[in-house]
This record gives C-alpha cells, sequence and structure tokens, in this order.
C-alpha cells in the first residue's frame, strides 16, 4: 500500500490478453503477418527504450530502470520474439493469437519454478506479450491526459513499475491493481513517487468501468467505486483535514526535536534509495538511521559491482552534509529476493529462518567483502556507520568483524581512504540477541531494535500470513519487556539504541518509547512530524514512571488501555 486519499476518475489500463481474437489468414498473407508482428515487436523495442532513457532522468526511482531491462530482455528472447512467427505459418493464424499462445505456454513453465522471485516473473512475461499485442492492434500502451482539474486513478489487474514513469507527467490521484502487496514493485515505485495506491485487490479490476469516480484510500486499503454523495463528502472532508494537517506539520520541520522537559530525541529517515534523500532533507531528518541496501540489489540479473555500490553510498554520505548515515549490509532472504543470487533457485523450507541477511553474507564471502569496501569507501565521504542485520550469535559479530579488517585491510593496499573508526552496529531482531546482549554491548558501538522481526519471530507469527496476521501484536507484554530491556541495557552501557521497525513510525507509540528511555527513532521520512509532534508534546520524565507501571502489567487489556491514556495525557 501507499498512504493517502485519492479522488477521481478511472482510467484502466486492459489487460490487452484477454480481449484477443482467433482467426485464420490466407497462405498469401503469411509473410504479411510475420512482417506485422515484427513490426510490434520493433515498437515495443523502441518504447523500452525511450522508458529506458527517462528511467535514468534525475528523480526516476532507480529500480525502476531495471525493471524495463527486464522487460527488454524477455522481449529479445527467441521463444518470444521468433516461436509466435512459427505458430503463424503452422497454424496460419493471426500474429495476437500466436504471441498469447506462446506467453501462456511461458507463464505455464514459470509456474512450475520453485523459487518464487524467478516464478513471480510469468507476471513480466504477461507485461510484455500486452505491450506486443497493444501494438498489434495500434493501441501503444500510453495512459491519456484528461482535464487540468481531473485526477486520473489508474486500474489494472497488474501494473509494470516501468508504467509509473509516466505519472510523473501526469495528473495521477493514484492507482489501483489486483496483484502486489505491501512490498511489491509497484507499492515501492507509488511511495517513492508519493502517490496514494491500493493493490492486491483481487478482482478491483473487472468490477470497475473507465470513467466510474472512485475513492482510494491508501492508509486503510480501502476502494469505494461510485460512492454516493455522503460518501464522497465525507472522503473529500477527510482528504481535505489530511492535507491541512500535513501542511501544519511543515511548521514542525525547523522546531527542535526535543520533550517538554527538554530531552533531546533522534529522528531518523529511513531509506531504501538514494533518491529517497529529497523526502529526508523536506522533513529535516537528523540523519538516515536506516539505508535498506538490498533494493540495490533486488529485480536484476547481475549483483552492483563496488564501483555502483560506492557510488550510491557516496552520494548519500554527500548528501547528507556530515548527518549520520547509517547503512545496513545485506538483509536478502525470506521476502526480499535477488535473481542474482547464489542459489537463487533454492527454495528454503521456511526462508524467514534460513539463510538470509548476516547468515547469506557469511556464507558468500566475496560478495559480503565487495559491499563492505563500498560501504568503507564512502566513509571518506560523510558520516557514515555500518549496520549488521540478524545477528544472533557472538560468533557472528567477530566473523563480520573480521571480514570488516579484512576488507579494511585490502583498501589500505589498493590505497583507497576510509574512515578507519567507522561505527559498527547490530541489529537486534532475533529474541535470542535480546536476552543474551552481552556480546553486542560490549564489541559493538551502537544497536537497532528491528522491531517487525522481533515481533514476528517472538510470537512465531508469519507477518505475510493472512490468516495469523491478527496475531501481530506488538503491544505484547513480551514484546514490550524485550524491547524495554534492550534499551536500558544500551544505555546502561552507554551504547546507543534506536528503533527503526514499524514501532518508530507509529505516534501512537512514540511516548511509550520515550517512557522506556528511547531516544532515536528511525522511520519513513512521511512518518518524521507526525512522530516529533509527539515528541514536542511529552514530558519524559512523567512519561518513565508511567510506563515502568504500565511494564509490569500482564493482561493486554489493561496495558492497551493504559497506552492510550498514555496520549490522552
Amino acid at each position: 500500500m501507499s498512504p493517502g486519499i485519492a479522488i477521481g476518475r478511472a482510467h484502466l489500463v486492459s489487460h490487452a490478453t484477454l480481449e484477443v481474437a482467433h482467426y485464420q489468414v490466407r497462405e498469401k498473407a503469411i509473410a504479411a503477418e510475420i512482417e506485422r508482428f515484427d513490426q510490434a515487436v520493433a515498437a515495443v523495442r523502441s518504447e523500452l527504450d525511450t522508458l529506458h532513457g527517462e528511467a535514468s532522468l534525475p528523480g526516476t526511482p532507480s529500480e525502476v530502470a531495471a525493471f524495463v531491462g527486464i522487460h527488454a530482455m524477455l522481449l529479445e528472447d527467441p521463444l518470444l520474439s521468433e516461436m509466435p512467427k512459427e505458430l503463424i505459418r503452422e497454424r496460419r493464424c493471426n500474429a495476437e493469437w500466436a504471441v498469447v499462445q506462446q506467453m501462456e505456454q511461458l507463464v505455464e513453465q514459470f509456474e512450475e519454478i520453485e523459487d518464487s522471485y524467478l516464478r513471480e516473473r510469468k507476471h513480466d512475461v504477461v507485461q510484455v506479450v500486452e505491450r506486443i499485442i497493444k501494438a498489434l492492434m495500434g493501441k501503444p500502451r500510453k495512459l491519456g491526459r484528461r482535464g487540468k482539474d481531473e485526477d486520473l486513478i489508474i486500474v489494472a489487474h497488474d501494473l509494470s513499475p516501468a508504467d509509473t514513469i509516466q505519472f510523473k507527467n501526469l495528473k495521477i490521484g493514484g492507482f489501483v491493481t489486483d496483484l502486489g502487496g505491501a512490498t511489491s514493485h509497484t507499492a515501492i515505485v507509488a511511495r517513492s513517487l508519493a502517490i496514494p495506491a491500493v493493490v492486491g485487490l483481487h478482482h478491483a479490476r473487472p468490477l470497475v468501468r473507465e470513467d466510474d469516480l472512485l475513492v482510494i484510500d491508501g492508509s486503510r486499503g480501502v476502494l469505494i467505486v461510485e460512492p454516493d454523495e455522503r460518501v464522497l463528502d465525507e472522503y473529500r472532508l477527510r482528504k481535505s483535514e489530511l492535507e491541512l494537517e500535513r501542511s501544519k506539520l511543515k511548521r514542525l520541520k525547523t522546531a527542535r526535536s526535543a520533550t517538554l522537559d527538554g530531552e533531546e530525541i533522534g529522528l531518523f529517515a529511513n531509506i531504501e534509495l538514494p533518491q529517497d534523500i529529497e523526502q529526508v532533507k523536506a522533513v529535516n531528518a537528523d540523519g538516515i538511521g536506516l539505508f535498506r541496501t538490498e533494493f540495490l540489489f533486488m529485480n536484476r540479473a547481475e549483483l552492483p559491482d563496488e564501483d555502483e555500490q560506492f557510488d550510491a553510498y557516496r552520494s548519500v554520505a554527500k548528501a547528507m552534509a556530515g548527518k549520520p548515515v547509517t547503512i545496513r549490509t545485506l538483509d536478502l532472504g525470506a521476502d526480499k529476493t535477488s535473481k542474482a543470487m547464489a542459489g537463487a533457485g533454492r527454495q528454503a523450507p521456511n526462508p524467514a529462518l534460513g539463510l538470509r541477511a548476516i547468515r547469506y553474507c557469511l556464507a558468500e564471502p566475496q560478495m559480503f567483502l565487495t559491499q563492505l569496501r563500498a560501504i568503507l569507501r564512502a566513509s571518506h565521504y560523510g558520516n557514515v556507520r555500518m549496520l549488521i542485520p540478524m545477528l544472533a550469535h557472538a560468533a557472528e559479530i567477530e566473523q563480520t568483524l573480521a571480514m570488516i579488517e579484512q576488507a579494511k585491510a585490502q583498501l589500505r593496499e589498493s590505497r583507497h581512504k576510509f574512515d578507519e573508526n567507522i561505527r559498527i552496529g547490530g541489529m537486534i531482531e532475533i529474541p535470542a540477541a535480546a536476552l543474551a546482549l552481552g556480546p553486542f554491548v560490549k564489541r559493538l558501538q551502537f544497536l537497532s531494535l528491528g522491531t517487525n522481526d522481533l515481533i514476528q519471530y517472538t510470537l512465531a507469527i508469519d507477518r505475510t500470513d493472512e490468516s495469523v496476521a491478527h496475531l501481530y501484536d506488538p503491544l505484547h507484554p513480551a514484546i514490550l519487556r524485550l524491547v524495554s530491556q534492550t534499551i536500558t541495557a544500551g544505555n546502561h552501557m552507554d551504547v546507543p539504541v534506536a528503533v527503526c521497525g514499524e514501532l518508530a513510525g507509529d505516534p501512537a507509540m512514540t511516548r511509550l518509547l520515550i517512557g522506556m528511555g528511547l531516544r532515536q527513532f528511525s522511520m519513513h521520512p512521511s512518518q518524521l512530524l507526525e512522530v516529533k509532534q509527539q515528541v514536542v508534546m511529552s514530558d519524559a520524565d512523567q512519561l518513565t514512571l508511567k510506563v515502568g507501571r504500565l511494564l509490569r502489567l500482564e493482561e493486554p487489556d489493561r496495558l492497551r488501555d493504559q497506552v492510550e491514556k498514555l496520549n490522552a495525557a
């Protein structure tokens, strides 16, 4: 999902593969039909070349170029560019039907692949074929312009992130897709472009007609088709209230981030790509608390080399002009995979508990050393810190620190400059780490609580499984105790502790965390000013006393009541 409310008219991105006729062509017309197919492929190739050029423009999320590259690669595959011509010759069929038959065979092959990332590439095949069919039918896949005062809400069964490039040139209110999830390509691009979106609705596309009036609430995952006046008025009011609140919050941009009793609270931003820096600056964050580097590795056939990574990390470090930049090493695995990963075709029985994050990096030392060198080189250009994900064992800390020293030695030998005293931190996201913090506070310079995974692992709940999602509870007494114990231990040993999971960006949790002793929050830039609003209205000393009593409660209902009272005070 991508938050916000949009009200506008539906523009359907047709799923052209469902609209193809089947007819025979005359023997003497076969050569012309093949030529028509070749011209369509050439038109799509030109279209993708143009999109690739636009994807290189400043301000365009860099992953879009990777998506376009995948489509260009599929287009050149003989199974799509040559086999349909064989079908046209053998069966004397029209080009549209031939390419759809070939697509269906390819999709079946992809569906048999065990690896979830590769299996999902069947959607890229469908999108490429849709482009070919649009070209054959004389309908290039372009989004039409509407009147000045009309928003467009794009509705599609699936939507290629490459298509979102065109959103910047049109007045787009938002978009809706049947496929996808909160971490899908389209949702990620939507958030990076600040476009409200609702994805994964399953059956929205067949229910919506062109020019239907739509309301989408990206925050709640709601789509309303042809609302009545009462509902429309309600959402117009909510939209204007949201815009007014956001406008008011902007006044806090330059305000000191401190509680009423003078306790300084660091408010940092999470980013996924270097382009996110503009959003970070817009809210005047105290620095980057989490740079998720895995997004540089995803959706591409080859791993980024050292120089490419170095350029990305350096650009962020320089842009932050001395403010801290915490770069997390690769957290690939579980729901985040890279086509270029070694063993990408291996289907783990339980990916969330398998070879991911630091475990994967230590198993692939050359790849890990490449990233470590790139981060170290970038440290010469700013206040860079390094964060290691999913640590659980003292041995993993020692192995990681040894590899960092090895990377430093390699850079000294090649005469590259770097910060010899770069600060190294560890993520606390496994209960074992939270319960045995000794090696962490002794060997590392800072800690960061990854509450998303900490909750998942503590409560034994797959947070991507809808059937148990209702049990995912940040206010479970066990979760609060683990978080509180980690913050207290860090403060006692003078090791800074931050929270970088969803809890940090939830304004309803801000006072609770301050009362636990937390002084560093890291969140999506769009959440920062709301959290700052809670900070400047809080009294840290009073909250410490109240939260101390609250943490002794065992009954979930009483605990929730007390958290609500904290926020009402």
